[in-house]
């Protein structure tokens, strides 16, 4: 049950929750808790007014924002104090929410403080959802309370507190094994023999464990859960349409009256049975996912198998250590010139390993996570189901239901499925080292029979494929991307068990492998515009490799060059939209996905289709929707950035989130500046950039509303990453030494919605600029 413990914790205070209140958006929060939040709107804009001429109940956080405590974080942060209280600075709770700190006692003649009117107008946060709450006049009444959560932590407690004592014990009591419910004693071992013995009227108590009889004594005396709009009255009915319990005064003065209602225990049976349903599934990926653990585990100790020499036999464990031994004694019997080469397939191997791992150990450290969440929700729920309120349970069933299927939702796709093998498909191709030892490169396929036969001297039956035929029809070029198709000759026989692709790196120099597989199509994005690709293939089996194709040779687009007297540097356009191939499965798009916006609370990331490795791009996003002061992010991405977090918190992005007021430069989840200090990491086929970030956020006033524009300008001449709202720059420059492929990048959640517009010529504070310089 210890993974259920931050089921019952509240958000503010990180302690168990004391007289939960449910909250509209289902989420929960202690009473004193909930006041520590409460901000207070203007005397102006009561809630009548506001749904009388229309405003929304969030528009009161745009009043004064210079009273709010501003950081540079993300965090949540509330008002410095009530308009009719002197304003009090605020603290940060164990979990990051600000709360005002505890006020002072109030004098004899006042209520106590628990009591104490909420102030008109009041209002508060949910720190979950960050959802804005208006309070009508009942204030904190009007929410109900959370009478199954304290019963699931009272039995919690029980669990976990120290063992009962006999009552009867003279001196030291002893710890009690028994407890008498009629009696309402607890016994040791030798006060029952003596006070309580199994004979005569005594014979028909009923003696239970200690823990069980301190539940049912503590449990007993629960409260009834009462009517909010009518404190005096008992839940009676289930109004459908409001999927809440009412009392009979509810219906009668007319609020439910044309309402759907039906009897509250049969209301009851029903979503037990549903929640009970719906744990089925979810049980059965928190086994598939502890089976999942298991699975990625025993493939990390597979990549970490030391080097054994003896051990010839399975190919499946060898390692990353193993091929270097492989690889150096190749190179050794080399003549110089292979020397200079072998350095970088060294390296070559070292990356291969640590990338396995690091995925491999993120993706345990991930799936771990989610499991405790998973495990802490499924035992929360099967303590709810123990309940017998029926209106207590009602109350957040719909709730928990939902919060189960999502939750069961989010083991699918693909999330149980490991990311990386443990196999390192690295092997020397050297039948051709004469005659192509510039070209020296790994096959990145596995064909070790070839190597077996090789090394043992004996000759494979089948015959080498013959070369490949390139379907020139199908073969074109678009933007910076390059398809390529192919085919074996239709005359042939001979078992083909996959392809090499390769291409040079577009100024006629050598060739490269940008794909092996089976497939007989291949897209090829990131290529450099107004370029000129010579392409061939060749095919592989059991026995050898098959002659190249004959060379193909593409052109990629020029784009549109827009040069201008001040600038003395032309530019590269191309048209582009966002990518679903690569997007986070929570997006949603229109408009021919030039429009996106997304369906969850939390951030998620989608890519432009385009891929940019040379030249200047600039390109703009318009703010479509923007409610409740989120933090959109804009910049440039690897294709393999993270999906489900915020653009920057990883090392595979470089971006500027931004509010309404103010915004920060962000990559690898550090705040930079412009003068951080790059290192370059060397990958297959392009130079890799990181930086390392200064302690010191580089903020800069002015944000966005609905209606404005964020440019994003990546100029790989210069190297540099700037950006700009409404035509104007936002702050320095934003990240310089950017080298490598990158593609356009928005993360967004719910309460934003952005267009994309492509083809733009650079604005003038850039050409400006360099006119300068």
């Amino acid at each position: 049950m210890d993974e259920m413990e931050e089921e019952l914790k509240c958000p503010v205070c990180g302690s168990f929750y004391r007289e939960p209140l449910i909250l509209p958006c289902s989420h929960n929060l202690c009473q004193a808790c909930a006041r520590n939040i409460l901000v207070q709107t203007p005397e102006a804009e009561s809630p009548q007014s506001r749904r009388a001429s229309g405003v929304s109940d969030y528009d009161y956080l745009d009043l004064d924002k210079m009273s709010l405590y501003s950081e540079a974080d993300s965090g949540y942060g509330s008002y410095g104090g009530f308009a009719s209280a002197p304003t009090t600075p605020c603290q940060k709770s164990p979990n990051g929410v600000r709360v005002f700190p505890p006020a002072a006692p109030p004098p004899p003649h006042l209520p106590p403080a628990g009591l104490a009117p909420v102030p008109r107008n009041a209002c508060l946060t949910c720190p979950q959802c960050h959802r804005s709450l208006i309070l009508d006049e009942r204030g904190l009444r009007g929410f109900p309370k959370n009478r199954v959560l304290e019963g699931v932590i009272d039995r919690y407690q029980q669990s976990k507190a120290a063992a009962l004592r006999c009552q009867l014990c003279e001196k030291a009591p002893k710890e009690a094994t028994v407890m008498c419910e009629q009696c309402d004693v607890f016994y040791c071992e030798p006060c029952r023999l003596r006070c309580h013995p199994p004979r005569g009227p005594l014979a028909k108590h009923r003696l239970v464990p200690p823990a069980q009889g301190r539940v049912s004594r503590r449990l007993s005396p629960r409260k009834i859960s009462t009517c909010t709009d009518h404190e005096l009255e008992n839940h009676s009915m289930y109004c459908v349409q409001c999927k809440m319990p009412v009392c009979y005064q509810c219906l009668e003065e007319g609020k439910h009256s044309s309402h759907e209602v039906k009897a509250l225990g049969a209301m009851w049976k029903l979503h037990k049975s549903q929640l009970s349903q719906a744990l089925n599934g979810l049980s059965d990926r928190a086994k598939e996912a502890k089976e999942f653990l298991v699975q990625l585990r025993n493939m990390v100790q597979q990549i970490q198998v030391p080097y054994q020499p003896a051990r010839e036999t399975n190919p499946q464990q060898e390692n990353s250590v193993e091929f270097e031994a492989c690889l150096v004694a190749q190179c050794d019997a080399l003549i110089d010139a292979l020397n200079r080469r072998k350095a970088q397939l060294l390296s070559r191997v070292n990356k291969e390993h640590e990338h396995k791992l690091k995925v491999v150990r993120d993706q345990i450290s991930h799936c771990t996570v989610k499991l405790r969440q998973t495990t802490g929700l499924m035992e929360y729920c099967l303590e709810v189901i123990k309940e017998n309120d029926p209106s207590g349970f009602l109350q957040i069933s719909d709730a928990l239901i939902r919060r189960v299927h999502l939750t069961e939702d989010q083991w699918g796709k693909g999330t149980l499925t490991p990311r990386m093998t443990t196999d390192f498909d690295l092997n020397l191709d050297s039948a051709p080292l004469l005659q192509s030892i510039h070209q020296l490169d790994f096959v990145q396929m596995k064909v070790s029979l070839i190597h077996r036969a090789q090394r043992s001297g004996t000759t494979a039956s089948s015959p080498v494929p013959a070369p490949p035929i390139l379907q020139l029809e199908e073969c074109c070029t678009h933007n910076n991307s390059a398809t390529l198709s192919w085919k074996q000759p239709p005359l042939s026989t001979v078992q083909v068990e996959g392809y090499i692709l390769e291409l040079d790196d577009g100024n006629g120099g050598q060739f490269r492998e940008v794909y092996v597989g089976k497939e007989t199509m291949c897209t090829v994005d990131g290529l450099h515009f107004n370029s000129t690709y010579s392409a061939r293939v060749k095919a592989f089996n059991k026995t050898g490799v098959s002659q190249y194709s004959k060379t193909l040779v593409l052109q990629t687009s020029e784009g549109c060059n827009f040069e201008t007297q001040s600038a003395p540097y032309s530019q590269l356009v191309a048209w582009f939209s966002f990518d679903p191939g690569s997007a986070h499965s929570d997006i949603l798009f229109s408009n021919d996905n030039l429009t996106v916006t997304c369906n969850s609370y939390d951030d998620r990331v989608v890519l432009g289709k385009t891929g940019f490795s040379k030249g200047l791009h600039y390109w703009e996003l318009s703010i479509d929707r923007y409610d409740n002061h989120p933090d959109p992010a804009f910049g440039v991405a690897r294709v393999d950035v993270l999906k489900d977090v915020m653009l920057g918190k990883d090392d595979k992005a470089w971006a500027m989130y931004v509010d309404n007021n103010r915004s920060w430069f962000m990559h690898n989840n550090s705040h930079t500046n412009r003068d951080a200090i790059p290192y370059r990491r060397c990958s297959m086929a392009l130079s890799d950039a990181r930086h390392l970030t200064s302690s010191f956020p580089n903020r800069t006033e002015g944000g966005i509303t609905k209606g404005a524009t964020v440019g994003v300008l990546l100029d790989l001449t210069r190297r540099t990453l700037t950006f700009s709202i409404n035509e104007d720059q936002q702050g320095p420059v934003a990240f310089e030494n950017m080298e490598g492929l990158f593609f356009p990048a928005v993360s967004l959640n719910r309460n934003v919605q952005v267009t994309l517009h492509t083809g733009l010529p650079v604005p003038e504070f850039y050409t400006s600029r360099a006119s300068m310089q």
